[in-house]
């Protein structure tokens, strides 16, 4: 899931300090993977060892307690059970890349991304965000235009994909929401031109720029197939070595062009 980590490490210098612009520098010294590249990986774990979700995203948690969660994911992470926190937030949407790669059909696909929400977000937007960008994912993979895709998330998930980038960026603000930045990410990669663009569009919102981007990096990878060698190289070496070899063992199941 090259294209979530990148998202994330490319966006996270953003996170704090807004940009209204598609000009900005793509990798910075201080770029760094926050929580969202943590529990896609976390993800990939599940999915190759068959572990439960919320066992996951506990154990990498208490790997990189440091990583930016959210506060109500932390108090989760840190207690006791796993009973899910009815959160709509959108950690169930950054996460989810790896399902909509994993599984051969768009009903399995919609299946596990509800799975892997409910570990935490058991609220109905908080499962209709991860749906979302799996599906989109699935779709793009498999070869759907722009428009199939845009046709199939707001036919399924109610989600308005038509206002133009130019005009929510007068109006966007730092959204958790997955109501409030899932759509945003899809349109981020529905006006890309290429997989760079795609995360240009993202964090030229100004929102919750790392997230943005990790959903609109993985949807633009699935679609565009290629990636920056440049930003590839960049951001691998910001990971760990149980990261690296994770995403190396999911891709030697799941060919992806980058």
């Amino acid at each position: 899931m090259y294209g979530a980590v990148i998202g994330d490490v490319v966006g996270s210098v953003y996170e704090f300090a807004p940009v209204k612009t598609k000009d900005f520098d793509l990798i910075r010294p201080d770029s760094r993977f926050t929580d969202d590249t943590v529990l896609t990986i976390a993800t990939i774990d599940a999915l190759l060892k068959g572990k439960s979700y919320a066992t996951v995203y506990k154990e990498w948690y208490k790997k990189y307690p440091q990583a930016g969660y959210g506060a109500s994911f932390c108090k989760w992470a840190q207690a006791e059970g796993n009973a899910p926190y009815y959160s709509w937030g959108n950690g169930s949407a950054m996460r989810v890349s790896p399902i909509g790669w994993y599984f051969e059909t768009l009903a399995e696909v919609l299946n596990e991304a509800q799975k892997s929400a409910k570990a935490t977000h058991n609220h109905p937007e908080g499962i209709k965000g991860a749906q979302a960008v799996a599906a989109a994912i699935y779709l793009a993979r498999s070869g759907q235009t722009k428009e199939q895709i845009k046709e199939y998330i707001e036919r399924t998930f109610d989600y308005k994909l038509d206002e133009p980038l130019v005009g929510i960026r007068t109006w966007y603000k730092f959204d958790v929401s997955c109501q409030g930045s899932v759509p945003q990410a899809i349109i981020a990669f529905l006006e890309a031109e290429s997989f760079e663009d795609a995360l240009r569009n993202a964090i030229s919102l100004g929102g919750d720029s790392d997230t943005l981007a990790c959903i609109s990096g993985a949807i633009a990878e699935a679609y565009f197939r290629q990636i920056p060698v440049f930003l590839k190289t960049e951001v691998m070496a910001r990971l760990d070595s149980e990261m690296t070899t994770l995403l190396n063992d999911f891709y030697k199941i799941r060919t992806i062009s980058s």
